[in-house]
């Protein structure tokens, strides 16, 4: 889908390249030989970036995010072309226990970001927002999946705080600032290099291979869409090459999901079944105990479609959820044994 030829010697700044799709897509561009530069908030090597050796290969530059000053100095110097903004507080929990900070990292890192491009018209090309299925809100159950023209309702902190930001984002890609920008919202993404073992499906393999015992956080009753990495990864090159080519879809909006949401519960299950021996997932589902109270600050069902972005791209999921899981298990194992 991708032209490796196209992006050899594009100059390409990724926010959070630090994190699970940062360093993934940093990975991908510099194999099709970008030349990468990201910006990291502190020094944890604890992370898929540092693992792979994905580091060596970009050029890092310490510093906030919402440092106006640095990030102008960094887009005018290096002449960037293209810009995914992947920087974000992403824990549902926390924003609910630290508002503050989510706003502060979500909302007022966007407006720097923008704000900051905006002073070089001339150069930038694409600049991809990535945005979440939570910054709809919740809807009935007729009515999904979402659509990109649903009016945003979101309400818990980090919905709220990703809805804001797409608000600032379409300002800036409006007039008067026409600049070159598209939001994604893309359902839970999974696979190699998840790191944070507070996520679901992460958490779950490290625990049935045997490296820690598996506490349920919630009562397992909501369901979500998963996009493996390599899909999302696919598309926010696909996105970012077609919008530095036309300039009629700054502004956009596209969802992307497999359109086939599954309950956590069942999920959980699904993992362990994958990795277990039948007699030990038997006694696992068997004490298996998932507390009781209702799930607080969370979307209870989220869906999906890839409807838009197969129309502009002809792009659809390619790993479905068994595949995704069996890949990401082998490397989890791997990478648990050495680490």
């Amino acid at each position: 889908m991708n032209n490796k030829k196209y992006w050899k010697n594009r100059k390409v700044f990724i926010t959070g390249i630090n994190g699970f799709v940062g360093s993934n897509l940093a990975k991908k561009l510099s194999f099709n030989g970008a030349l990468v530069y990201g910006l990291v908030r502190n020094s944890n090597l604890n992370t898929f970036l540092y693992y792979e050796g994905i580091n060596k290969k970009v050029t890092l530059i310490n510093g906030e995010l919402n440092n106006l000053s640095l990030i102008k100095r960094i887009l005018g110097e290096e002449k960037i072309q293209d810009i995914f903004h992947l920087a974000a507080q992403v824990e549902v929990g926390t924003a609910i226990k630290n508002p503050y900070l989510t706003f502060e990292t979500n909302v007022r890192g966007t407006y720097t970001l923008l704000e900051a491009a905006r002073s070089f018209q001339d150069d930038i090309e694409s600049v991809i927002i990535a945005s979440s299925d939570k910054a709809y809100g919740t809807y009935p159950l007729k009515e999904l999946p979402y659509r990109e023209d649903y009016p945003l309702k979101a309400i818990f902190p980090y919905d709220v705080s990703k809805a804001c930001s797409d608000m600032i984002t379409q300002s800036y890609s409006n007039l008067p600032y026409h600049l070159p920008i598209v939001t994604t919202r893309f359902s839970n993404i999974y696979g190699p290099g998840q790191l944070n073992f507070s996520a679901l499906i992460p958490d779950c393999i490290k625990c049935a291979l045997g490296f820690d015992d598996f506490k349920p956080r919630t009562n397992g009753s909501h369901y979500r869409d998963f996009l493996f990495i390599d899909d999302a990864i696919d598309l926010y090159l696909e996105i970012s090459e077609s919008l530095s080519k036309s300039k009629n879809m700054r502004g956009e909006i596209f969802n992307a999901g497999p359109n086939n949401p599954i309950n956590i519960k069942d999920l959980t299950f699904k993992i362990f079944q994958l990795i277990l021996d039948e007699h030990s997932f038997n006694k696992f589902k068997k004490l298996l105990v998932f507390p009781t109270e209702k799930v607080k600050g969370e979307i209870m069902y989220q869906q999906m479609n890839f409807e838009k972005v197969y129309k502009f791209f002809n792009w659809k999921p390619k790993i479905e959820i068994e595949e995704g899981l069996k890949i990401s298990t082998k490397w989890y194992a791997d990478f648990l044994k050495r680490v």
